[in-house]
């Protein structure tokens, strides 16, 4: 009796054992693995809230006062990141609360005006990027999620995935202008500037569609075999290539958007949600939630291969990249510990060359 006690007690430590050592790494994320072609800049902290913040799309503006937005999938928060020329640690972050979890972000250059989506209350928010003010809320479908701003035709784009439509806005009247019934679950759309048309990334059907914004019609559909569940999506309009990460079977595939084809296909991370292109090093980064980011180099229009897997933290899906600086932001998903204000987002990785960095 004695010796099973003692197994049990063993067993007991052993299982506490492996539990704190499990939320240690959620709570602290540490830095990601050596990468010969990145080099790690450090953390930027955000404020925490609720038992789990799960951080979701990252959108930079495009203007000479960089500054990066955070939604917070867990509480509904809006951050506002003032990234700073003097560093890491002189940027500054502000913070809009909100109902319902947020997503997507959109942002109207000519205007003092902004868009976040909100799927559990079916909203879409307007604000004030500046003073981070809410302006008004429009009444969309379910599950409002992806968002993005169309010069050309001056409208706002809400892809809806449970509800397979799509939302038009006009930015001016802060109201609902149209929809477009989409022929699939809608994840993350690209405007091709070229073209003028918006290529949305269908997750059940494995396809993208062409969408003719203006006309509120779909105008072509193409499957990308062998992606399953394509998810996050970017565009090289010069070259004339979409990327689309497959969340089910953690690929990247290479579209071409003259042959309307797949021509290229490669292993990233498992669980891949976001991908960004970065034109001026030809290199595509993709990030997903088991914790790596893939690096790929963009050799020619046809030709791609992995530079880099690099460990980041479990849940690290989102990511975007400033074409300027060539940095990558990459988003952690942690459990909340106020104290220690461990709810961070990392100016993750930088490539370790471009017109303001110098090689190793």
């Amino acid at each position: 009796m004695k010796y099973m006690g003692k197994m049990s007690l063993t067993i007991i430590l052993t299982f506490l054992g492996l539990a704190g050592a499990i939320l240690g790494y959620l709570i602290y994320p540490g830095r990601p693995s050596e990468s010969q072609v990145m080099t790690f800049e450090g953390f930027i902290e955000l404020p925490s809230s609720g038992r789990l913040t799960i951080l979701d799309y990252l959108t930079l503006n495009d203007k000479n006062d960089k500054v990066l937005f955070v939604t917070s999938e867990s509480s509904g928060a809006l951050f506002k990141i003032a990234l700073s020329s003097s560093g890491l640690r002189a940027s500054t972050v502000s913070e809009m609360p909100g109902a319902g979890a947020a997503h997507g972000v959109a942002l109207v250059p000519d205007m003092s005006v902004a868009f976040v989506t909100r799927s559990e209350a079916n909203t879409v928010d307007v604000f004030d990027p500046q003073s981070l003010r809410r302006l008004a809320g429009i009444p969309v479908a379910d599950d409002a999620d992806a968002i993005l701003y169309i010069p050309s035709t001056n409208l706002i784009y809400v892809a809806h995935g449970d509800a397979h439509m799509a939302t038009l806005i006009n930015p001016e009247q802060r109201a609902t202008v149209g929809t477009i019934q989409l022929p699939g679950k809608p994840e993350f759309p690209s405007l091709d500037s070229r073209t003028g048309l918006l290529f949305q990334n269908l997750e059940d059907t494995n396809e993208v569609a062409a969408i003719d914004v203006g006309k509120r019609s779909v105008v072509a559909r193409w499957p990308l075999a062998p992606c399953k569940g394509p998810s996050g999506m970017a565009i090289d309009p010069e070259q004339r290539r979409l990327f689309a990460v497959c969340s089910v079977n953690a690929k990247l595939v290479v579209f071409d958007l003259e042959k309307h084809q797949v021509i290229a296909s490669l292993r990233i991370g498992g669980g891949p949600d976001s991908v960004a292109f970065d034109p001026g090093v030809h290199r595509i980064y993709a990030a997903g939630k088991t914790g790596e980011m893939t690096v790929i180099q963009q050799s020619g229009p046809d030709d791609y291969r992995v530079l880099d897997r690099i460990r980041t933290h479990y849940g690290a899906h989102t990511l975007t990249v400033d074409p300027e600086s060539h940095r990558v932001f990459l988003a952690y998903a942690s459990p909340s510990c106020t104290s220690l204000n461990c709810c961070v987002l990392p100016n993750a990785l930088k490539i370790n060359f471009g017109p303001m960095l110098s090689p190793r």
